[in-house]
């Protein structure tokens, strides 16, 4: 096990390293309302540490700056004044250079801090959630990146494509993986960090269910397209078929139509070609849900997943969710539950809500989960872009059914 010390340089090192192929202009501009700056996610990260963890504990404690506390609260009303959300882009000053040398103020400050009350339990607790926290921004500055530079005309790419992996011989036909259902634990249990909304464990029923071996793929949500998919309402819940009028969205986010016919992709390495066995990526709840629908079968629900996931054995889980050194989703062979890490987080047919108990913890720390609990679904899993080490399969994503900027994909479910 990592002593914390070591564990929170190497956490702060990595966002960091994620800003490094980017000029001080990229890290600045803000592409859409739900996005964020790159800036703006290594500041607030820091802010998290200041606000929660140095100014209740640290010996005469001042602020880097007074007015950074406004600038990067996110969204923690008990804490006070927020910068407006959609505005976060216009904040050029402070410069990218002092956001760093806030970085580095705070990161020594806490290096002071855990020295000096390493055995503080509580204290070790505070820092784990900020750590936890500055991951979630790891992942969202990456995919908030790809929004950003897919509005550029020039197509940038955030990395250079390593070389082209081989691919499989031919496209696999999906199979099935049969459960059995009934009363099944939900939750986090045993050791180790959870965030509030992964608990309190508890037993749902399910009835007998089979789940997708692997993930939906670029080709066959080619097909789906092809075969006008999203042109025939029968499909489509209704809020979603408003949702394509309203927008104009006739196929996937980045998506672009080739000058050879057929489809190019947008993505971390730029336009490259569809890759028809990789996961499909970026789809809204409601474009992942009418797929399901074409196909005959269904979403799963989160208890279903986690079910599936959990009856893996300890060394199966561990070494599917270990980290891999890329940013595209691609095709995993073999058989059984595969692709459940580490290449797109899964879209379920869950609510996104409190499991029976859940209280969410006392002041503004409190207001981490679950006050988003309302109009949202889950998704499980974990994609290319989650940080090494913050995959697991109690946990729970969660996003609004039209967003499809993250690297969020589907796995099929069946009623046995």
């Amino acid at each position: 096990m990592t002593d914390l010390p070591s564990r929170f340089a190497a956490v702060r090192r990595h966002s960091t390293a994620l800003a490094e192929p980017l000029s001080a202009e990229d890290c600045c501009a803000q592409s859409m309302p739900d996005a964020s700056p790159v800036k703006w996610h290594l500041a607030h990260t820091t802010w998290f540490f200041e606000t929660f963890v140095l100014e209740p504990n640290e010996s005469g404690f001042r602020p880097f700056h007074p007015a950074f506390r406004v600038l990067f609260n996110s969204y923690y009303n008990g804490v006070g004044a927020k910068h407006p959300r959609p505005q976060r882009g216009l904040l050029t000053r402070p410069a990218l250079v002092e956001v760093l040398a806030y970085r580095a103020d705070v990161d020594e400050r806490m290096r002071a801090l855990l020295a000096q009350q390493g055995g503080n339990a509580a204290l070790q607790t505070l820092v784990e959630l900020g750590l936890q926290h500055e991951q979630q921004h790891q992942e969202l500055l990456l995919t908030d990146v790809l929004h950003l530079l897919s509005c550029n005309p020039t197509a940038p790419a955030y990395r250079n494509a390593p070389p082209a992996a081989k691919a499989l011989a031919a496209p696999p036909a999906l199979g099935w993986v049969e459960c059995a259902g009934g009363l099944v634990d939900v939750g986090h249990a045993g050791a180790g960090f959870c965030f509030d909304n992964e608990l309190p464990r508890h037993t749902s029923y399910l009835a007998p269910y089979a789940l997708g071996e692997r993930l939906v793929n670029q080709g066959e949500f080619a097909a789906f397209v092809a075969d006008g998919g999203y042109a025939r309402p029968e499909l489509w819940l209704a809020e979603g078929w408003d949702w394509l009028a309203a927008q104009h969205i006739t196929h996937p986010l980045y998506w672009r139509a080739a000058e050879e016919g057929g489809w190019n992709r947008f993505g971390l390495h730029g336009e490259q070609p569809l890759m028809p066995h990789a996961p499909v990526a970026h789809l809204s709840y409601f474009e992942a849900d009418a797929y399901a629908r074409w196909a005959g079968a269904r979403l799963p629900t989160e208890a279903e997943w986690e079910a599936a996931a959990a009856a893996l054995a300890p060394a199966l889980l561990a070494q599917a969710g270990a980290p891999r050194p890329r940013i595209e989703p691609q095709a995993i062979a073999g058989g059984g539950l595969r692709e459940r890490f580490g290449e797109v987080w899964q879209w379920t047919q869950s609510s996104y809500a409190p499991y029976p108990g859940f209280r969410a913890a006392q002041g503004a720390v409190g207001e981490y989960n679950g006050k988003f609990m309302v109009n949202q679904y889950v998704l499980r899993g974990s994609s290319c872009a989650t940080p090494p080490g913050h995959a697991r399969h109690s946990y729970r994503n969660f996003f609004p059914t039209t967003a499809r900027w993250q690297f969020s994909g589907l796995r099929l479910a069946q009623d046995r």
